[in-house]
């Protein structure tokens, strides 16, 4: 546990990287379960999750693979890495989608739950074997700027994920 300076304990950085899966992964079902008919009008939570996952991305590929030890990681990274470009292409696509209003509730409902899938496995690699080792690894410094960052940070206009 990390201690504010007002005493108070946060997560580790490994539960609140988690926990920000969790949230994305809420506001990708929220659109999924809303009655709204016209799925357009209910895209808040969607877009909500897609621009949290992209400033998710951000953060770990510019803020905390690099600070990682690359000798037993590298392979684990590389795999990280590639897995987000996939998930960035898909909300590249995603986002377009939304946008034309030739694209039916079907095929935003369908891309929705792959892209939730994609999540699931990512999320089932990265938090066993990356995660263990923010906390582990990264030194004071980089532990609040991460902290920080994910409290208050926005992706910075026109970044993309390496291998978008």
């Amino acid at each position: 546990m990390h201690t504010t300076s007002r005493g108070e304990e946060e997560p580790s950085l490994a539960a609140a990287f988690t926990r920000e899966h969790h949230e994305i992964d809420a506001g990708i079902e929220a659109y999924l379960a809303a009655t709204e008919p016209e799925p357009r009008r209910r895209a808040a939570p969607l877009r909500g999750a897609m621009e949290a996952l992209r400033r998710h991305i951000y953060l770990e590929e510019e803020i905390v693979f690099p600070r990682l030890p690359p000798g037993p990681l590298i392979m684990p990274l590389m795999v990280m890495r590639r897995e987000h470009g996939e998930l960035w292409r898909r909300m590249d696509a995603l986002a377009a989608d939304l946008e034309d209003p030739a694209t039916g509730t079907e095929g935003l409902e369908t891309a929705c739950r792959e892209l939730l899938s994609l999540l699931e496995d990512h999320n089932a690699k990265e938090e066993p074997v990356i995660y263990p080792h923010l906390d582990a690894d990264l030194d004071a410094e980089d532990g609040a700027r991460v902290r920080e960052l994910l409290r208050t940070g926005t992706l910075p206009a026109g970044w993309v994920c390496q291998q978008a």
